[in-house]
């Protein structure tokens, strides 16, 4: 693994637990509970992501979930960059797989869009206006914020890949592969013609 792997085992260590806490803190859950909504697993979707959240009626509630989540996948990011490109992927994806699997909630999180979206921005900020820009022109062009963020997702890290950012590359290929798994349910409902679709306010 030497040469191929730059930080030493007790450094790689730390760096994957303190993003995985990070990543696992459960924004959702909390918010929705604090503003006296009750448990966001019992309605909707039962995720405890942005756009169940949204379902409460309560956008300023989604709107922090989303800043929230999309900042737990920042600041690892930005802390571990001292260790450089490897340290700083290997926080991101750590916060990530911290969102969907959190083991404060038996593991079943989120569904990882904001969190990437989160750790391009701690990346290089470029990187994450481009998938914001990606994810809220597809979801509304389409009317479908599942399609939006998945096709969000992929075309990001595609970027990432031609960026030859080896660890950048790496990493958010893997999260992405991941994103489309967790909402392999969503994929479903879009090739039957059943998934939600986002409405629009008349006001």
């Amino acid at each position: 693994m030497e040469g191929l792997w730059p930080l030493d085992s007790l450094t790689t260590a730390i760096i994957a637990l303190a993003g995985y806490l990070c990543g696992s803190i459960p924004f959702g859950l909390i918010f929705t509970r604090m503003a006296g909504l009750g448990d966001i697993r019992s309605i909707g979707s039962g995720n405890i992501g942005t756009t169940n959240v949204l379902r409460t009626g309560s956008k300023k509630l989604a709107a922090a979930t989303l800043i929230a989540d999309a900042l737990k996948g920042t600041i690892p990011v930005l802390i571990a960059a001292h260790w450089g490109p490897a340290g700083a992927a290997l926080a991101g994806l750590a916060a990530f797989i911290g969102h969907l699997f959190p083991v404060w909630l038996g593991f079943k999180g989120g569904k990882g869009v904001a969190t990437f979206l989160g750790v391009m921005l701690g990346f290089a900020w470029p990187l994450g206006l481009l998938f914001l820009a990606l994810w809220i022109s597809i979801a509304l062009v389409t009317r479908y914020s599942s399609l939006g963020g998945m096709s969000a997702t992929v075309l990001t890290a595609l970027v990432c890949v031609a960026s030859h950012e080896a660890w950048l590359g790496v990493v958010a290929v893997i999260m992405a592969a991941i994103v489309l798994f967790a909402h392999r349910e969503n994929i479903a409902r879009l090739r039957q013609g059943t998934e939600s679709k986002i409405r629009f306010s008349k006001k």
